[in-house]
């Protein structure tokens, strides 16, 4: 089969086309004949060496896959053959014309919804809803979204109103991204690449932390004091937050871990089913900013690393 293989971290150009050897699915497991595979940020990470990932290059990278079931391992259901389905591998084995996918983590396609919309929407809408529910806003609060035209951010800002945010406040790094975060629905839009931007903020009760870095311990610097909470998520700039534990004392607020296998299990588990319901009904939708043919993986991860597409950038073998 047709696969892009990792040979080594470090720039997009390691991303290499190889002829591999068709997957068997184990136990527990479908394998689909892949119609759309997505590339995100983090993977770009993982192929740089700078996010730390159980890998052994050579290795076939990716996360997210769509396509038709055509084999199911041990202990699945044989009514899933010839299903199309949208699903997480686990880090690993998506870039690729055949993928394993856990059943558990395989969902079927809604009516009405293209393989290539339930990929785009799926993951990044299910992250956001995870957080937001994490978030437990009593309503009218003030919320900050950095990042607000991320695939992430997006829906964040799309449905942060929705779960009782009052005022959004949203960042953003150009002034056309800046535009699009307030017809998503912010009411505030900040420049994050302008220095010391956390000081324009009024107090915020609730951060979707992103970014990470120096400005982290300067956006906490402006949570509410003793009720304040950020929920980090995403380190775009490459740094950790520059949070300490004496920085939450002094103000009594909360720092929220949203990442990890128990934080990913749930978030897939319950919130991506959920996510593709919302994209059947119209209540939510996929953003979709390019779409390459598989061999060009490296252009897809340059396009993603330099944020040069509005939308998820898409595989197709």
């Amino acid at each position: 089969m047709r696969a892009i293989v990792l040979t080594e971290t470090g720039g997009p150009e390691r991303l290499q086309p190889a002829e591999l050897p068709r997957p068997r699915p184990g136990e527990g497991q479908v394998l689909i004949r892949a119609q759309a595979v997505g590339v995100s940020y983090a993977e770009t990470q993982i192929r740089a060496g700078v996010l730390p990932f159980p890998l052994s290059p050579p290795a076939v990278i990716g996360a997210e896959a769509a396509g038709e079931v055509v084999e199911v391992g041990a202990g699945v259901a044989q009514d899933l053959l010839g299903r199309t389905v949208v699903g997480v591998t686990g880090g690993v084995g998506a870039y690729a014309e055949y993928v394993a996918l856990p059943a558990s983590m395989a969902f079927p396609v809604p009516d009405g919804v293209t393989p290539s919309q339930a990929l785009a929407a799926a993951a990044p809408g299910a992250i956001a809803l995870a957080l937001l529910h994490r978030a437990r806003l009593d309503g009218g609060e003030t919320v900050l979204v950095e990042a607000g035209t991320s695939t992430v951010g997006t829906y964040l800002v799309r449905h942060a109103k929705e779960f009782g945010a009052g005022h959004v406040i949203a960042t953003a790094g150009s002034a056309g991204k800046r535009s699009r975060a307030l017809a998503s629905g912010a009411d505030t839009v900040l420049d994050h690449g302008t220095p010391g931007w956390p000081a324009q903020l009024p107090d915020v009760d609730v951060v979707f932390e992103s970014i990470a870095g120096p400005s982290a311990g300067q956006v906490l610097a402006r949570l509410t004091p003793g009720s304040g909470r950020m929920l980090y998520y995403g380190l775009l700039s490459g740094r950790p937050a520059a949070v300490t534990a004496a920085d939450l004392m002094e103000r009594g607020v909360t720092i929220i871990g949203c990442s990890g296998p128990a934080w990913a299990a749930r978030t897939f588990g319950i919130h991506y089913p959920a996510m593709l319901a919302r994209l059947a009904s119209g209540r939510s939708e996929a953003r979709i900013g390019r779409t390459l043919p598989l061999e060009q993986a490296a252009e897809a991860h340059r396009l993603v690393e330099g944020r040069a597409v509005d939308g998820r950038v898409l595989l197709v073998p």
